[in-house]
């Protein structure tokens, strides 16, 4: 939102009355506008540049109001004051007129053919017998500020220039040339430049330097000239010193150059009805004629008035209160809306000012109601429909996928997700065209150019930032990538995605592969071709010839994985091997990972243990069974459980009504007491679909029970201390138990199998004169529990320099190669490096 700074006496002094900061607080809040700041022009240089910069500056206490961004009339105190005192019913909204001139012809803006190919349309208007004080006149200046960065989006759709009409005489030419050609003293500069000059002088300059691309690249320049030859402005950069306003000016010649002709409309009506009070004839602006190549004229400002009709019902239907026609007339009206009943039912007529740009449809009349009528005052009402937040599928998988990750000795990663097009493309072996990237328009730093399309490139810089850390280094990270979708809407689409990296001395493709397998298990996802998961070797120029593979599930590829290209390492500033994995998770919401996520236990045991399906039993049968899997709902028991469940759940199953919610509803003898207050709320919704429940979806999962068979009014069956089938099923349940405990005992003494593997390990010395032989029994004294050396010998290499080659077998929950490798290689003086020759599993 843009913040307007107006000085706290003379807003005051303009509004006719003195305000605490509290009361002006909640005026702007009843406004719609919010008191951002409290502060000076002395605070502010004293906190950005220091107590020494600040000692001359201005103690005046200055409001700083957050404004909304389509509000542009708002932008400055004359705008600003205008509206609060309509608002306050102090004033009534003024009427803006646009009237000929008292003598003589309106001035003329000729516009040539060479303007099509830079910056083609441009409007004017003029300000006769206008007062200016140093506060209206840096009002005037600001309010050209605030529309260049707001609607004008930073000149690069309209530029304004102001004249001093006195100084300069019409007709006006708007005209391009090139740089070359054109030559003149700018504002606040003491001789001539041409274009090409200034150019060259303004790319240093803070304030000008930011819209020096609109043009440069442009053979011709666009550029403003009077009847005498002055040079009025160069737009969109800087306006001509001949013609610059000041506190004496009389007259204003306004003129807004543009690519987009509707915003200049708006951007001119916007500076002269806010600067026309101060005329001899306020609210008054004097018309000018701009004449286009093809011969047509236009006069301008357009100063159009517009009438819109609705209907009371609508605001109070959208609003949420119930006032009167006419009420709701004189609610508009605060807000600068003239609105009359127009006795048609409940029609009003609204009338929407030069001013209100911002009004574009019956909604926007309607938020102004709102506003008018006090967001606070409008009364608290119950939702109608009964709904229970819940986490998206997409984000509960990630927070589960995120635990078990780091659980499994990953460290989780956040990266930014704007990178440079080299992260994505060169960096990675790839073109930028191939990537289907969203480029950001107008970047501000090299570091942030396109949106991500791979988690790859983040954590690869994460690791380079971090080379100092012990090895290895294991990051993760899900997080979203944007790629470009023709069928969306806005041409692009967010894709969750999981990334993990393995950074250390060899290349660890087995633990990149074990992490993919893990993360299958605990999607549910099995290890075979078709309803499963598989890898097949793929070509990709991020990864080694060879060491890559394509992930499919359920015949659908997801990601890859492999060993990075040396190249790709080395591009990162990396110096060791690194694998990698990268998949889509979204494919995996639709399987038995959504089914997780969106129940909680209750329900995954009710999955667990399917019941039968009951025969349905004809129409005049005894009543739907009271037996839930949540107990027997006919008792407190049952409707407790039942209440629990629902306590985050608008339905049974899923996120719509079903044959399940039907089914249950029947179930339950009567409307559940206030005290279940969850299952009151299910119930009373569900109640509400007994026309449609014929229509509602099948139910996927059975909750009530089959009733229990009838029984048989037989006094000699009937048991009231126990029947001999409890006993029975006891008896079986005591075997069962006996059973299960001595199998236990059984398998626990039995030994348990221990993975072993036998490796064969190449030693190499720094030079020939190490002793091999110290070598070795240096090597031979690494004791490690689960370690057995075994046979050895030297192998030439070459220069007369021997490798030791040494076996040992290993237990692999014990011992791995990493460990063999780093108490090695502490033998600094002797050993150079330690591969590992051969890998074999026993």
């Amino acid at each position: 939102m843009p913040t307007v700074g107006v000085k706290r006496d003379l807003l005051f002094k303009a509004l006719g009355r003195t305000y605490t900061d509290e009361e002006f607080d909640e005026l702007c809040f009843e406004f719609g506008l919010e008191l951002d700041e409290i502060t000076s022009e002395k605070e502010i240089i004293s906190r950005e540049q220091g107590d020494s910069k600040a000692s001359g500056a201005s103690d005046v206490v200055l409001y700083k109001i957050d404004v909304p961004a389509n509000r542009y009339d708002l932008l400055c105190l004359e705008g600003l004051v205008r509206g609060l005192q309509v608002f306050k019913n102090k004033l009534e909204a003024p009427r803006y007129r646009r009237v000929s001139p008292v003598s003589g012809e309106p001035q003329k803006l000729i516009i040539t053919k060479e303007t099509a190919a830079v910056r083609p349309h441009a409007v004017a208007a003029v300000l006769r017998n206008i007062t200016f004080t140093q506060e209206r006149y840096d009002s005037f200046i600001e309010l050209q500020d605030k529309l260049h960065q707001n609607v004008c989006r930073k000149r690069s759709l309209v530029a304004i220039g102001t004249h001093d009409l006195d100084t300069i005489s019409g007709p006006f030419t708007y005209t391009a040339k090139p740089p070359g050609d054109i030559s003149f003293k700018p504002l606040n500069q003491t001789k001539e430049y041409t274009a090409t000059q200034l150019m060259s002088l303004y790319k240093t300059d803070s304030h000008l330097k930011h819209f020096l691309h609109i043009i440069e690249d442009k053979p011709a320049y666009p550029v403003i000239y009077d009847s005498n030859g002055i040079v009025l402005s160069m737009p969109p950069i800087i306006n001509g010193d001949h013609s610059k306003i000041s506190l004496k000016t009389k007259n204003v010649f306004i003129e807004c150059t543009a690519t987009d002709l509707t915003k200049a409309k708006i951007v001119l009506d916007m500076m002269v009805t806010m600067f026309s009070e101060y005329c001899s004839q306020p609210f008054t602006v004097e018309e000018a004629e701009v004449v286009y190549p093809d011969g047509k004229t236009c006069k301008y400002p357009e100063l159009a008035y517009r009438k819109e009709k609705l209907s009371s019902e609508f605001v109070n239907k959208k609003v949420g209160i119930n006032e009167s026609t006419e009420k709701i007339a004189q609610l508009l009206t605060k807000m600068c809306l003239r609105s009359e009943v127009t006795g048609v039912g409940d029609e009003i007529e609204v009338e929407i000012p030069p001013t209100r740009s911002d009004v574009i449809h019956a909604c926007d009349i309607m938020e102004d109601a709102a506003m008018a009528f006090g967001f606070n005052n409008i009364p608290y009402t119950t939702p109608r429909t009964y709904t229970i937040a819940t986490q998206f599928p997409v984000n509960k998988l990630t927070e589960l996928l995120r635990q078990d990750l780091a659980a499994a000795g990953f460290t989780e990663a956040l990266t930014f997700a704007l990178c440079s097009k080299e992260d994505i493309a060169d960096k990675l072996g790839k073109k930028i065209s191939e990537t289907r990237a969203i480029h950001i328009a107008n970047p501000k730093t090299a570091e942030f150019q396109v949106a991500r399309t791979t988690l790859l490139p983040g954590l690869l810089k994460t690791i380079a930032a971090n080379r100092k850390m012990p090895l290895p280094l294991k990051l993760f990270e899900i997080s979203d990538v944007v790629l470009k979708d023709d069928t969306k809407d806005v041409g692009a689409r967010n894709s969750r995605r999981f990334c993990a990296v393995y950074y250390n001395k060899s290349p660890g493709f087995e633990v990149i592969h074990g992490l993919l397998d893990r993360t299958m298990q605990l999607l549910d996802v099995k290890s075979a071709r078709g309803d499963g998961y598989h890898i097949q070797a793929a070509d990709d120029s991020t990864f080694f010839p060879g060491r890559c593979a394509e992930i499919f599930v359920r015949g659908k590829s997801v990601g890859r994985l492999g060993v990075l290209h040396p190249d790709v390492i080395d591009r990162f500033e990396l110096t060791m091997p690194c694998s990698a994995l990268e998949i889509d998770i979204e494919p995996f919401l639709g399987h038995t990972a959504e089914t997780l996520l969106t129940h909680d236990v209750p329900v995954q045991e009710v999955f667990k243990h399917k019941f039968p399906e009951p025969s349905r039993p004809p129409p005049s049968s005894r009543p739907t069974s009271t037996l839930t899997v949540f107990g027997d709902v006919s008792a407190a028991a049952g409707l407790k459980a039942l209440d629990d469940f629902l306590a985050d759940k608008s339905y049974m199953e899923g996120f719509a009504a079903s044959q399940a919610d039907a089914a249950m509803f029947d179930a339950i003898p009567s409307a559940p007491a206030s005290a279940f207050r969850h299952l009151a709320r299910w119930y009373n919704h569900i109640k509400s679909f007994q026309r449609e429940r014929d229509g509602l979806p099948s139910a996927k999962t059975r909750f009530v029970l089959p009733a229990a068979p009838n029984v048989v009014d037989d006094d000699d069956d009937l048991d009231l201390f126990g029947s001999d089938d409890e006993a029975e099923s006891a008896e079986a349940d005591r075997i069962k138990e006996q059973r299960l405990a001595e199998y236990a005992a059984k398998k626990s003494k039995k030994p348990a199998l221990v993975a072993k593997s036998s490796i064969l390990l190449d030693v190499k010395p720094w030079d020939d004169e190490t002793d091999m032989a110290e070598m070795e029994a240096r090597v031979r004294g690494v004791a490690m529990d689960g370690l057995l050396w075994g046979r050895s010998k030297l192998v030439p290499v070459g220069y007369g320099i021997r490798k030791l080659q040494i076996g040992c077998v290993v237990e692999d929950d014990k011992v791995g190669t990493d460990l063999l490798e780093e108490a090695i290689t502490a033998f600094e003086e002797h050993v150079q490096s330690v591969d590992v020759a051969a890998f074999n599993k026993i």
